[in-house]
């Protein structure tokens, strides 16, 4: 069965395209040289012209021309008076090979792009309470803003499972909060510590109060956490701060989000301790109250690979850092 070039060759060379006539120029001995030389015989109808054009001997020119003629096994040209001429065969190879030169520029351009982290996918991981901290969205908004041609795809997890995503290139960039036990194939770079506040029932005597709440006064009240396992830094962070006060806290039932740990303070089953940005969640029957110093504080870290790390994470965690100076 035989085919005529109009039948193989798209319109629009596609990137399967592209790959199959790399995979022929391969096999066929050619190179790109050689069709550049040819392309300029093409369009300048003449060896002297075409070979002044690329910067060599018409002599070379000529000899390239015919060893890439020897490879096809026809003629591409009819040697004339005045220059040039394309032959049938010419015209056939002409129009599969002219799109080349420009899609190889593309591909190359393309290359460098990726290289600097410009296009591309990247894919970033939050955990429920560093997706509420203001510094995620604005970073996100503005890594998008400034490099649109990324295609973004973001999932939230908890801290452990982001991080094990990470380690295992399921996921280019996380932001969490950190933990000294955090694994070692990561970096982590701080975007904020932010101060720890009293989630309490709305109906709860300490919530009627003003000003900073002595969290002694809460010993009595059971403590709603999520599991270690789901969420290191702010599980031990809260006991932490309860321990800095002065009491072992009772703890109450576990919740393994922070929307289910509000909606059990709504339920009136204990208080929790929660960063300060959750207080914007405004959930009904859920008051927050700021802690007297010293303070408990937890971190925000945008985290990536310690080993060759994405460009596009790498970029997106210089972002992240921007944003976090202009809003701390």
């Amino acid at each position: 069965m035989t085919f005529s070039h109009r039948e193989i060759i798209p319109a629009r060379p596609s990137v399967q395209y592209m790959e199959m006539a790399f995979i022929i120029c391969h096999m066929y001995g050619m190179e790109l040289r050689h069709i550049r030389y040819f392309l300029a015989v093409a369009e300048e109808r003449n060896f002297t012209r075409a070979a002044a054009r690329l910067g060599i001997g018409q002599p070379p020119l000529s000899s390239q021309i015919k060893d890439l003629e020897a490879e096809i096994g026809t003629l591409l040209f009819h040697r004339v008076a005045h220059g040039a001429e394309l032959t049938e065969a010419g015209q056939a190879f002409l129009d599969g090979v002219a799109p080349l030169p420009g899609q190889v520029a593309a591909a190359v351009r393309a290359a460098r792009r990726a290289a600097r982290g410009e296009i591309g996918q990247l894919s970033i991981g939050l955990t429920g309470t560093a997706a509420l901290n203001p510094i995620v969205p604005a970073a996100i908004r503005s890594f998008g803003r400034t490099y649109p041609d990324v295609e973004l795809r973001v999932e939230e997890a908890s801290s452990l499972t982001l991080l094990d995503n990470l380690v295992e290139g399921r996921l280019d960039v996380a932001i969490l909060r950190p933990a000294a036990s955090d694994p070692e194939g990561v970096r982590e770079e701080s975007l904020a510590e932010e101060p720890l506040v009293v989630a309490l029932p709305a109906a709860h005597p300490a919530a009627r109060g003003k000003g900073a709440l002595d969290l002694a006064t809460l010993r009595d009240d059971a403590l709603i956490l999520t599991p270690r396992s789901v969420g290191t830094s702010l599980h031990d962070a809260a006991l932490a701060a309860c321990r800095a006060a002065g009491f072992e806290p009772r703890l109450g039932q576990p919740a393994p989000q922070i929307a289910s740990i509000l909606s059990l303070v709504s339920a009136e089953l204990g208080i929790s301790l929660v960063p300060e940005s959750m207080g914007g969640l405004n959930v009904h029957g859920v008051a927050f109250r700021s802690i007297r110093a010293p303070t408990p504080r937890i971190g925000l870290a945008v985290v990536y690979r310690r080993n060759r790390p994405p460009p596009l994470a790498l970029n997106f965690a210089k972002v992240a850092r921007d944003t976090a100076r202009g809003r701390v």
